[in-house]
């Protein structure tokens, strides 16, 4: 077997920029990369082990054996190990083997920047590259329109492994086939995005995915990289975005990853109260060490770049921010000036935000973030961390909270569901309905109904109605858009075989006719982010159970009057103000009998008489259904 040849993709102006922490396309230089050194092809290898005494690359094509192909340290001390094997190519499987300079100790890595993994359990990076032919040109030209923070946002938060499985093979489906089911499925459900749950390569299947060893690597157990090319391609010729759920925040030691990678902390923080989650027995990165933030970054810009992903999801944000974050005192060091931020996170969060706004305007990053930490949504600039959205827990907390109590006792919490609105416009806020909320014994969440079957369905269209007429764009985790019933399982599938019963069938199209308002409704997603993009009727009506707002658009026509009846009990002659005379028209509601209501509505058209109710000089008189929500356009 042919040894290594001294080669290389680096400049040095590429080595200064990974040194300062600012070569955002590292993906291009580490790694595996199939190349022709004096017309022979063969692969180049690239790894940052600063700490190494020596570094060989052991795989199928050297028997796994030490020492028979060892990469050259670069002289700038830059940690660089690099060197091109000759007739090694696409296919062949390897790691690095590591010798260290701390007291000799050897590990045995996976390739970081690899582009494939062998499928799980097996630990091993794949030589691998693809010629994968776009088809997406038309949506990546007016992505930018989609992905706009004024337009609807309606995202299907999916786990791939149990979304649905093939039965007969009891397997997971592949990406081909689900670049037919899933893409069909969500553009007949009217979603306008797709979130993946983590689909980065990750070897324990329970982590759901948060715990990751391949970071450039789609996760094998669906398929080869350009497969998964391929289903984002379906995804976008159907007009659907893709966002993908990212992890920066924290990684596992499996002795394959990047835990204690060159036997010294190179990608962990060293100091185990900054370096180690006691909650999730992981490590952290060290966001002050210039080429991890190099790595991170240029992971991020990755998936844009080669995988055209319309925007990042960016999980345990909150973890990230505060150094005492599940911690006791004494557990955690406060920081230069005392406090408990971490300022080395928040500075890399803010450069992230900044490379990936800049490389990628019509995207957008979303932090899932649970604290009152100030400015998350808001641009660097302006002080803020430069995220375009920010997930809503608060929502989130207090309106699964309400919609849980018996409709008896709900008068006296009318405050739970009515304070989002305090705070609603202090970020560019998600409402979501996550995977974390049905699972760990909390429900689903139509199991958190109260009542009969009947009065547990008009919850849970009362409850997503009042969510999409709500400011804020929209997630939904896969299954409540029938009504699942159990909690999610990861090994499991979704229970399909629900829709052949009528109650869920009917929900299913009642939250299809949702999602097509909400995106054929200007006034729901225009002004989202904004005060003037809503106006209260009433909040105070507590004896009644009755709240009442106006969502407003960019032209005062497409204005909608929202009507919430949070009781059992049907509201005839139920008066609502309104700011302007003339009449108004319904044109949804929760109880129609197509969704399994009991069919109690509203004539064709209302006359607003000239009377003053709920501080308004106009109001109108209105039937409000049980357990329902109406929503009505003036005319």
């Amino acid at each position: 077997m042919a040894q290594v040849k001294p080669h290389s993709l680096f400049s040095d102006f590429d080595i200064s920029l990974f040194k300062s922490g600012k070569h955002y396309r590292l993906y291009e230089k580490f790694g595996s990369h199939l190349v022709t050194v004096d017309g022979i092809e063969g692969t180049y290898f690239a790894v940052w082990a600063p700490s190494a005494k020596s570094v060989s690359v052991v795989g199928d094509f050297n028997y796994w054996t030490e020492g028979e192909h060892q990469l050259n340290v670069r002289w700038d001390e830059s940690g660089i190990w690099e060197g091109f094997i000759p007739l090694v190519g696409k296919g062949n499987i390897y790691k690095y083997k590591i010798t260290s300079h701390n007291n000799g100790i050897k590990t045995e890595k996976a390739d970081p920047y690899a582009r494939r993994c062998e499928h799980p359990p097996k630990t091993a990076s794949v030589i691998w590259d693809d010629s994968y032919k776009w088809k997406d040109t038309s949506w990546m030209k007016k992505r930018k329109k989609h992905n706009a923070l004024d337009a609807p946002y309606s995202v299907y938060e999916v786990h791939l492994a149990s979304w649905k499985r093939q039965v007969e093979e009891d397997r997971f489906l592949s990406y081909f086939e689900l670049a037919d089911d899933l893409v069909t499925y969500v553009k007949e459900m009217n979603f306008t995005h797709v979130e993946l749950m983590p689909i980065m390569e990750y070897p324990y299947d329970p982590s759901w995915g948060y715990q990751l060893t391949g970071y450039f690597a789609p996760s094998s157990r669906f398929g080869y990289p350009e497969e998964f090319k391929y289903l984002v391609d379906k995804l976008h010729q159907n007009d659907i975005g893709i966002i993908l759920d990212w992890v920066p925040s924290h990684f596992p030691e499996d002795a394959h990853g990047l835990g204690f990678f060159d036997g010294s902390n190179l990608y962990e923080h060293p100091d185990r109260r900054k370096g180690y989650h006691q909650d999730w027995k992981s490590l952290i990165f060290n966001y002050g060490r210039n080429e991890v933030k190099s790595f991170l970054i240029s992971n991020a810009v990755f998936w844009m770049d080669q995988y055209h992903a319309d925007g990042l999801r960016v999980d345990a944000v909150a973890s990230m921010l505060f150094l005492d974050y599940s911690r006791e005192d004494g557990e955690w060091e406060p920081n230069i000036f005392g406090g408990r931020e971490n300022l080395e996170a928040i500075d890399f969060l803010k450069e992230l935000n900044e490379e990936i706004y800049k490389s990628f305007p019509d995207v957008q990053t979303i932090a899932e973030e649970s604290t009152a930490f100030p400015g998350v949504s808001k641009p660097v600039f302006l002080g803020g961390l430069g995220f375009g959205m920010k997930w809503m827990m608060g929502w989130m907390h207090d309106t699964l909270e309400y919609f849980g109590k018996d409709p008896i006792y709900r008068k006296y919490h009318q405050n739970d569901i009515t304070f989002s609105l305090a705070y609603a416009f202090t970020e560019n806020f998600m409402l979501p309905l996550s995977h974390d909320e049905v699972v760990y014994g909390k429900n689903s969440i139509l199991g958190r109904m109260p009542g009969d079957e009947w009065q547990r369905f008009a919850n849970l269209r009362l409850l997503y109605g009042y969510m999409f007429t709500h400011p804020g764009t929209k997630l939904m985790f896969m299954g409540g858009e029938f009504g699942q019933y159990d909690e999610w399982d990861f090994q499991g599938s979704l229970n399909w075989n629900l829709l052949e019963f009528e109650p869920h069938k009917n929900f299913q199209g009642y939250f299809k006719a949702l999602n097509g308002l909400y995106k054929s409704t200007p006034a729901l997603y225009e002004k989202g982010f904004s005060g003037e993009g809503f106006e209260w009727i009433s909040y105070d009506d507590h004896e009644n159970c009755v709240i009442s707002y106006i969502r407003k658009g960019k032209v005062a026509k497409d204005d909608v009057v929202v009507v919430c009846n949070l009781s059992p009990t049907v509201r005839e002659k139920y008066r609502i103000g309104l700011p302007v005379k003339g009449k108004i028209s319904e044109i949804f509601n929760s109880d129609a009998q197509e969704f399994g209501g009991s069919g109690i509505g509203n004539p064709k058209n209302i006359t607003i008489k000239k009377k003053p109710w709920n501080g308004k000089d106009f109001s109108a008189e209105v039937t409000l259904s049980p357990l329902g929500i109406t929503i009505f356009q003036f005319k």
